[in-house]
């Protein structure tokens, strides 16, 4: 069947809760903004959103049959998530102190860095594969696969960005190398615990 008010309606409102609740791009959009501010995190957001996307496409044009043809792909794919995930939770945790006059140690993630990163990310996959599988009507379907994958875009990327927005926000508070350095390691920490699906899930 085409699209409905219905389905429509209820594939934005998944759209706009998968993209806003905490996950690893989420998470790491926050320390940005904490660390690096918002104009200097807004290609690591535009990064997320783009490689999403093409994420959303991949899956709706057949990527996802690869991986029930060939599971062992799909196993490598996670584990080499898993390990990327804690380089960028060492990252993180390793930031430099917040000064809003001149650059921090180290810089944010690149747009090209985010946009491959979702390929790697658990909770992208999750999102990509619902979109795809639940909200995606089968009359027209591959019109309707470049229409979902550009809407998912559209509503993702104002939502990580106030990720990274609160982070911004929080410079001015955390300003004391201390406090800097519990918050950086709480959200390494999360980034790390965030393996849980990818570890354990089977």
């Amino acid at each position: 069947m085409p699209f409905s008010l219905e389905l429509i309606s209820a594939f934005v409102l998944f759209a706009f809760v998968s993209s806003i609740t905490p996950g690893p791009n989420n998470t790491m959009l926050l320390a940005s903004g904490v660390n690096f501010g918002f104009r200097r995190t807004l290609p690591h957001a535009l990064g997320i959103s783009f490689g999403f996307m093409f994420l959303v496409l991949a899956v709706g044009l057949g990527l996802g049959g690869v991986f029930k043809a060939v599971p062992v792909a799909y196993t490598v794919l996670r584990y080499l998530g898993a390990a990327y995930l804690l380089y960028l939770a060492w990252k993180v945790a390793t930031s430099g102190p917040v000064s809003t006059t001149q650059n921090v140690h180290g810089a944010p993630l690149s747009f090209w860095g985010a946009a491959a990163f979702q390929w790697v990310n658990p909770k992208a996959w999750v999102m990509a594969v619902g979109a795809i599988t639940t909200y995606t009507p089968s009359q027209g379907y591959i019109l309707n696969v470049f229409i979902i994958a550009l809407v998912f875009a559209v509503i993702n990327l104002p939502s990580v960005c106030v990720w990274a927005g609160f982070g911004s926000a929080l410079r001015s508070v955390l300003t004391k190398p201390k406090w800097l350095l519990a918050f950086n390691l709480s959200m390494a920490l999360l980034l790390v615990l965030s393996l849980y699906p990818i570890l354990f899930d089977h």
